[in-house]
């Protein structure tokens, strides 16, 4: 026999490669165990979770900084603007408990990833509006008919007329805002289950002492949503909102700082349902159960199995005791009122602190939404993640950290102090809070120009005053813009405007206050602030969970955003919004009825208020964390490298 022949029993040789094993399908088992592993790492879950939540984050910041938007585009004010944004809560206030208290018995991730794309579906049903209303009008001395410029006729507030434009405003009103309010709804409920759920599935499979590290780093990395979602508006505002139904070689006669200037709200919109979209994708690959580094996850999921087995009817009926017994956790419930008083400053700051840029320093949305963008969000990232890292590093003991936390937001409050003084009155406006004429009325200059009640498009006056249109000013005639045919220059011939050769001319567009060098030192303590308070978030709410024993923690998450979203992002806004209006000096009207937005506000009453606010919140809420930090002394202790609490 040759050699070289190989007998079957031969042994091969170590040099030859190990053959590949594979399974019945093919496949090779090593390469799924592999993969499987990969998704069963907390570190893969917290990447996956932190863009999903900045996702989610920066489809409601991209939609708050559009607010001021909508309000012109539609005739909104303040407080129904503030009640369309709290509106998601409401949805979300409908899930969130019954989730949480199933969520040991679901497939997690599977659920986040259903919540997801109902939210990127939502957030499209959100643009419709733009689609099914007619093109955006406004007033203009252009217009074929009932121009802004002063024409001595009749009086055009006929009751039919007035009739008419009643009519079609409330249709204006009515339909979008309730297409708005349903989308808000359906987002409310595709969110229900996003923190809750993810939160308690980071905590149940995190190596121990890393979770409150791994908290810090979603909330850090997720709270550049809001960051992009403002970037993302001053873009979007710039471009204006019928871009799709114009011929894009036309000019549009508008510019992004005249006080009529709608821009394109709804193009956001798509951007971020493509984002949930494709962040929600990845959740239906992640298994039901992560790897289990310590004996004590085992025994929790052991526990979890045995509590699945449980009968619907056993769950309804444990229900209110595991409820009563959060209720009468006096830390517990302390913590979250306390976080609800902070919450409410913020979801006011993240609401209307654009449209107070706006008014207070005559800036645009757009400018406004970039500054949030670029300098306030990013430092309340910075703080929550730095807050995470001290308190990974310190591992300050219960006790200490109401106390430590008290401190550090008695300086946040501090800073707020010189922003009641930063900011301008309201510029002089003819017949809003100055009136130029001799006799107190307009029976000197623009009586026979039988203006329109509808009519608001600011101009300025070469006298340095603001009228409410051109008409207003008596102005009978315009120049356009050389270079721009369908731009108008400057209006003239104004009888309101007393000029160095007669009758004076006024430019199109606000007059605007002299406070605009204060918008960045403003922006500046306003960002300085958030950062500094954010350094609390994580210590605060590693110390929520560990208030409560290891089977509610789960459940107390959920009940803790019930009473965030009841207590603070339900009602913040409209609450924010009713400040606001009560502080309008000017609205809009259609033939004398107060149906459109606010034109003028009263700046320095607006500034108190917005600030007074805020200011009673912040000490609400650390008088509520005092009381925390007394029950926590007296009482149990807690230890936060534990999966409940233990005595000290």
């Amino acid at each position: 026999m040759d050699s070289h022949t190989i007998k079957p029993n031969a042994r091969v040789s170590s040099k030859d490669p190990p053959a590949v094993k594979t399974n019945a399908s093919g496949k090779d088992p090593q390469a799924a165990k592999t993969k499987a592993s990969l998704l069963s790492n907390v570190k893969v879950f917290v990447m996956s979770h932190s863009l999903l939540q900045l996702s989610q984050l920066l489809h409601t910041s991209y939609f708050k900084s559009s607010i001021s938007t909508i309000e012109r585009r539609y005739g909104y004010s303040s407080v129904s603007t503030g009640s369309l944004t709290s509106l998601h809560e409401v949805g979300n206030l409908l899930l969130v408990v019954f989730v949480s208290y199933l969520g040991n018995r679901v497939h997690r991730p599977r659920v986040i990833g259903m919540g997801g794309l109902l939210m990127a579906g939502s957030a499209g049903l959100l643009a419709l509006p733009h689609f099914l209303s007619q093109p955006y009008q406004y007033n203009s001395a252009l217009a074929e008919e009932e121009g802004d410029i002063c024409v001595m006729n009749g009086n055009s507030s006929s009751p039919l007329h007035c009739h008419a434009l009643s009519s079609h405003h409330a249709s204006l009103q009515h339909v979008p805002w309730g297409l708005m309010a349903t989308a808000q709804l359906l987002f409310g409920l595709g969110s229900a289950p996003i923190q809750p759920l993810g939160i308690s599935y980071i905590d149940d499979y995190s190596e121990p002492g890393n979770a409150a590290l791994y908290i810090a780093i979603l909330f850090s990395v997720s709270i550049f949503g809001p960051a992009f979602g403002y970037l993302l508006g001053s873009v979007m505002l710039r471009i204006y909102v019928d871009v799709d139904r114009i011929d894009s070689s036309a000019e549009v006669e508008l510019n992004p700082t005249d006080p009529r200037w709608v821009g394109a709200w709804w193009m956001g919109l798509l951007v971020s349902s493509t984002s949930l979209l494709l962040t929600s994708t990845p959740y239906f690959l992640f298994p039901r159960h992560g790897h289990t580094p310590t004996q004590m996850e085992t025994d929790s999921l052991k526990g979890d199995k045995i509590q699945l087995e449980t009968s619907l009817i056993s769950i309804i009926k444990m229900f209110p005791k595991h409820f009563l017994k959060l209720m009468t956790n006096p830390v517990f419930m302390l913590l979250v009122l306390s976080q609800c008083c902070f919450s409410c400053v913020i979801s006011g700051l993240a609401t209307f602190l654009g449209k107070y840029l706006e008014l207070q320093f005559s800036t645009s949305a757009a400018k406004g939404s970039f500054l949030m963008g670029v300098m306030n969000l990013p430092a309340a990232a910075i703080g929550m993640l730095l807050g995470g890292v001290v308190m990974k590093r310190t591992q300050p003991s219960a006790r200490a950290i109401p106390w430590v936390s008290m401190m550090v937001l008695s300086v946040s409050i501090l800073l707020g102090i010189p922003l009641f003084f930063m900011g301008c009155s309201l510029q002089e406006v003819a017949g809003v809070n100055l009136h130029p004429w001799t006799d107190g009325s307009e029976s000197g200059c623009a009586s026979n120009c039988s203006c329109l009640d509808t009519t608001f498009n600011p101009v300025c006056g070469e006298n340095y005053l603001e009228y409410i249109s051109p008409c207003h000013a008596g102005c009978t005639n315009y120049t356009l813009h050389p270079s721009e045919p369908v731009r108008i220059q400057a209006y003239t011939q104004c009888r309101c405007i007393v000029g160095a050769a007669g009758l004076g001319h006024a430019l199109p567009g606000s007059c605007g206050n002299s406070c605009s060098s204060l918008l960045l030192p403003a922006m500046i303590l306003i960002a300085t602030a958030g950062f500094i308070a954010s350094l609390t978030n994580s210590p605060l709410y590693m110390l929520v969970l560990r208030c409560v024993s290891q089977e509610q923690k789960v459940f107390a998450i959920g009940v803790q955003f019930l009473l965030l979203r009841m207590l603070a992002w339900l009602p913040g806004p409209t609450l924010f919004g009713v400040v606001m209006d009560s502080a309008c000096v000017w609205w809009k009207r259609i033939c004398g009825s107060q149906l459109g937005s606010c034109g003028y506000y009263d700046n320095d009453l607006l500034r108190s208020r917005y600030f007074g606010l805020q200011m009673a919140l912040k000490i609400l809420g650390i008088i509520l964390l005092a009381l925390a930090g007394w029950k926590v002394q007296r009482g149990q202790g807690y230890n936060l490298e534990k999966k409940g609490p233990v005595a000290v």
